[in-house]
């Protein structure tokens, strides 16, 4: 029996990874997926590896293609729940417009979504990826819908803000743990009640608690044998001793004649007794807390009970954006592998085509700056020897009025 029950435990271990939902946009694309119609003026999306790629075919995406203008579309995938599983979400983003001020996220809705009207205030469960928008912004959001309320991460996960592809990763756990990824590689983690506001705080002050009216938490005080100094008291302006009035000043005229104000060197300011250690000092009064009778344990924060849909519901200033790989599992080895069979593939052969052009466009620009040089140059030139032969005209001419004429015979 027990090879058998190796066998089963194999098996157990090794059970094929849930998908839920998985994207790479080959040309059937726009078969499952619904661009928005719920404002007539929004952007469209075509399939594009953009300027700069690892692979045309490989790294085409989901391209935002309109400037200044709101995004919205979306895919469906066979009802699901989360419950007592891990849930994984991961896509990639690529900005290679050099974005700046745009979202790079999606969002999971319940199946319940209206996928032609899908907006900014729609319902959805989750909303995850990149934020740009200026110096200032620069973030990944993690945001959870938890009773009709959108709870946003209160720690500052930074996002990657160049222009080549990268990889996000999001891991919800049945132990109410996350995980954020980016490029395979952990960048945030902790516990969901800790970084987002799903509950009350379990302890609150007592409202019964008040600091005893004796209570004194001045750690300091003046020192009572302190006396000020009998010569202390200076003022701080005084007359200039080297100012003289003017000699043809007429007091008659101009008023009485009065010295200039300077500084006094004496002055030495407000007096202020030193200070001591307070003999009566009980330390920082601390507030005494309790339970609060508002906080009920929730172990199920991580959970939704339907998820239907996934899409992309942004704004941007600038266009050029591109998703791809978008993959919803339940097995983590099976995401990351994904990624490095995808993203990981391409990635450098991106880098070097980019490189490449960069080159190719310095070199460019050089020759073009070469160019107009030598073009200034020459015109330069060209003024200097025409200045230089009106010069040569001038000369002549006067040499020829300074001349003079024969004398003629009478």
């Amino acid at each position: 029996m027990r090879p058998l029950v190796f066998v089963a435990l194999l098996g157990f271990a090794f059970a094929d990874p849930t998908v839920y939902f998985k994207e790479e946009f080959d040309d059937g694309w726009q078969d499952r997926w619904v661009e928005s119609k719920h404002k007539s003026d929004l952007g469209k999306f075509k399939r594009s590896a953009g300027k700069f790629y690892g692979d045309v075919e490989k790294d085409a995406g989901l391209q935002t293609s309109e400037d200044a203008r709101f995004y919205g579309i979306s895919a469906r995938f066979d009802k699901f729940s989360n419950e007592g599983k891990t849930l994984v979400i991961q896509f990639t983003v690529k900005h290679e417009q050099n974005i700046d001020c745009g979202g790079g996220y999606v969002k999971l809705f319940p199946s319940s979504l209206d996928q032609k009207d899908m907006h900014g205030e729609t319902p959805y469960n989750i909303m995850f990826g990149p934020d740009i928008c200026g110096p200032g912004t620069k973030k990944v959001h993690v945001i959870f819908n938890y009773k009709g309320k959108n709870l946003l991460v209160k720690k500052d996960i930074r996002c990657k803000d160049d222009v080549f592809t990268h990889l996000y990763t999001l891991i919800v756990k049945p132990d109410n743990t996350y995980e954020v990824k980016i490029d395979n590689e952990k960048v945030e983690s902790g516990e969901l009640e800790a970084d987002w506001d799903f509950l009350p705080p379990k302890k609150i002050p007592d409202p019964d608690a008040k600091k005893p009216e004796d209570w004194d938490d001045n750690e300091k005080i003046d020192d009572p044998n302190d006396t000020k100094p009998e010569d202390w008291d200076k003022p701080e302006h005084i007359p200039d001793p080297e100012a003289k009035k003017p000699e043809d000043w007429d007091d008659d005229m101009d008023g009485e004649w009065e010295p200039a104000m300077i500084d006094n060197p004496e002055y030495k300011g407000e007096w202020k007794p030193k200070q001591i250690d307070n003999p009566a000092y009980k330390g920082k009064w601390v507030h005494p807390e309790i339970d609060n009778p508002e906080y009920k344990e929730d172990p199920n924060l991580y959970s939704y009970e339907d998820f239907g849909a996934i899409g992309l519901d942004l704004w941007q200033v600038k266009s050029g954006t591109i998703f791809d790989n978008f993959l919803i599992t339940d097995d983590v080895a099976f995401a990351e592998q994904f990624g490095k069979d995808t993203w990981g593939k391409t990635k450098d052969a991106e880098k070097e085509m980019k490189d490449k052009q960069d080159e190719e466009e310095r070199k460019q620009r050089e020759e073009e700056d070469k160019k107009r040089k030598d073009e200034e140059d020459a015109n330069k030139k060209d003024d200097e020897d025409e200045e230089a032969e009106e010069e040569d005209d001038e000369a002549d001419e006067a040499e020829s009025d300074t001349k003079v004429p024969p004398k003629t015979e009478l």
